[in-house]
């Protein structure tokens, strides 16, 4: 992880994406001590988001785990915290999956997005975070959030990439201007085996290749670039913002490539346009909702609170 993490950071990477769930913000907080007690890095140069997890969506609970996060980032505030799904979980001790004897997930139904979303206003004027968002909602729960709110949702991280391209979701949140980020940009290859364990019906998840997708291929050839490259310059040149996962150092510079002093090499994502002619073929890759990887198939029962959100069009 540590090495990960180096790596990003040496090749230019400065939007750092974790989660109270992912387990991961303590060796995050390590490697920023460190960058930061050699001079490499001021705090300030970086772009920091972290997610309240399920089990804390409760209003008196927010806090306590912003605290717990900034603890282990052993940082003073976040640059974005975002509610992480919009469907909630029972407390249960430290489990942040609580399950029942059959192996589903333990629902909390009496979650309030308004009373919650007041509750996360309170932390940007505690000081412990600069901005606030969402993560995973849909556009009826977001206008719920949007409408209610003293201080508007800033930002929306969804699954985003070139065969699930949520132009409606994109276009619903620049009308509300709220900034869209998107995960799994390159149609997260390595799921499968990684969510597994979780008891959920993987056979079910679309099995995507967008790396070997032959229209992909075809452009990164013409750019002299990687199919990755091409993925991640489609969305970014959307006005998207990426944070494709990685723990192998080549690849994490392969998907930036700027060194240390900003200056686009002649690998990376950001010396390059796709013309209109790579726009209109990417596009038409689109498939919609049918290749979305997120979804109730992940945990068994997911799917069932009141709040699930992927059951609606957009």
């Amino acid at each position: 992880m540590d090495a990960s993490i180096d790596a990003a950071l040496e090749a230019g990477y400065r939007h750092i994406d974790t989660a109270y769930l992912y387990g991961n913000e303590a060796a995050i907080g390590r490697a920023l001590k460190r960058w930061f007690d050699s001079g490499r890095l001021k705090r300030e140069d970086l772009f920091i988001v972290t997610k309240l997890p399920v089990v804390g969506y409760q209003p008196d609970r927010v806090e306590k785990y912003l605290k717990r996060s900034l603890k282990a980032l052993q940082l003073k505030y976040v640059d974005l915290y975002l509610v992480h799904q919009p469907w909630g979980l029972i407390e249960t001790g430290e489990n942040m999956l609580p399950m029942d004897e059959s192996g589903n997930l333990l629902h909390d139904t009496t979650i309030d997005h308004v009373a919650l979303w007041k509750a996360m206003e309170a932390q940007v004027d505690a000081g412990r975070t600069r901005n606030i968002g969402l993560s995973n909602f849909n556009s009826r729960q977001i206008k719920r959030v949007f409408l209610s709110a003293r201080i508007p949702p800033s930002n929306l991280q969804v699954e985003l990439h070139v065969y699930f391209q949520q132009r409606e979701l994109v276009a619903f949140c620049a009308a509300l201007d709220i900034t869209v980020c998107a995960y799994a940009p390159l149609a997260s290859p390595s799921m499968i085996p990684a969510f597994s364990p979780l008891g959920g019906d993987v056979d079910s998840i679309p099995r995507l290749s967008p790396l070997t997708e032959p229209v992909v291929v075809k452009i990164a050839e013409k750019h002299g670039k990687t199919s990755a490259q091409v993925l991640l310059r489609h969305i970014v040149q959307r006005g998207i913002s990426v944070i494709p996962k990685s723990s192998n150092p080549d690849r994490i510079r392969q998907n930036f490539q700027v060194n240390i002093r900003y200056r686009p090499s002649q690998e990376g994502i950001f010396d390059f346009n796709l013309d209109d002619e790579d726009v209109r073929q990417l596009d038409a890759l689109d498939r919609g909702s049918q290749c979305r990887l997120f979804s109730g198939n992940i945990h068994k029962g997911m799917d069932k609170h009141p709040e699930y959100s992927f059951n609606e069009p957009y």
